[in-house]
């Protein structure tokens, strides 16, 4: 795996980034001051997991987030067939 600048890999404007990533941004109702560098902390979720890692077993940032081809991007589940009897939940890949 080729790494990513950290600045792309946490980058949360990308036009496609998926519904379901959280950070702590999200919930901080304030105006951004363009004085002050963001920190890019890093701490980013996965809304379906509630954990770092998304429900295809990869991390949950904007960098890999923000990929429509991304097996659970918008939805939470994964499976080899697009047929709902044989994708697999969030919950169910948590175990």
């Amino acid at each position: 795996m080729i790494p990513r600048p950290e600045r792309q890999r946490f980058d949360t404007n990308h036009p496609h980034l998926c519904s379901g990533l959280r950070w702590k941004g999200l919930f901080i109702d304030a105006e951004r001051d363009a004085t002050v560098p963001p920190c890019n902390d890093g701490l980013f979720w996965c809304m379906y997991t509630q954990t770092c890692i998304g429900p295809d077993g990869q991390l949950a940032e904007p960098g890999n987030c923000n990929n429509r081809t991304r097996e659970c991007h918008g939805t939470g589940e994964c499976g080899l067939n697009p047929g709902r009897e044989n994708r697999k939940t969030a919950g169910e890949v948590q175990g």
